[in-house]
């Protein structure tokens, strides 16, 4: 993260709580740079589908399909309950920065 995007997150997080903005030179994105908001997007929705798969997997074992085998279960289960661990530990990761960040004295 850049010096550019930490001081664009702390103008964001000031308008939110009313506070009055810090107006600085923004410098221009490069265009091949993914965006964080869409990064953590597409993460999620990994996640999401991880679980959503283990879900259809556990209920076809259930229901008697001979095409899922108990190991394609637990391995799918397992990556999802992983993924999701995973992504707990980013949102943990990120409200502690957030937190960090509205301590500053600016």
């Amino acid at each position: 993260m850049t010096e550019t995007d930490v001081l664009r997150m702390i103008s964001q997080l000031r308008q939110s709580n009313g506070l009055a903005e810090v107006t600085r030179p923004q410098q221009a994105k490069p265009a091949d740079t993914p965006d964080f908001a869409d990064l953590f997007k597409q993460a999620v929705q990994a996640v999401n589908e991880a679980q959503l798969e283990s879900g259809r997997l556990k209920k076809a074992f259930e229901m008697g399909d001979p095409q899922v085998s108990l190991p394609e279960v637990m391995v799918a289960s397992e990556k999802a309950k992983v993924s999701f661990e995973a992504m707990v530990e980013v949102r943990n990761k990120l409200l502690e920065a957030y937190r960090e960040v509205m301590q500053m004295q600016v």
